[in-house]
């Protein structure tokens, strides 16, 4: 069982997932990835949407509008 990988966007590296209890939490590596920090996911999956999600928020340059969901959707 996987406990620990790195997690990317755009083609780099943004940020670290540590199987815990209830899923994966995520560490960014990345400032621009902070607003993940320590949110808890309950599986790989959904942590893969969330930062895909904020991903393309920055590419476009569009403002976040509230809390990136935990459990995706």
């Amino acid at each position: 069982m996987i406990e620990r990988f790195v997690v990317e966007a755009d083609h780099r590296a943004v940020g670290v997932a540590v199987r815990s209890r209830g899923g994966f939490r995520f560490f960014s590596s990345d400032p621009a990835y902070a607003r993940l920090e320590g949110k808890l996911f309950p599986h790989a999956r959904a942590m893969g949407r969330a930062v895909n999600e904020l991903a393309r928020k920055i590419t476009t340059g569009r403002p976040l509008r509230g809390p990136i969901p935990a459990g995706g959707r």
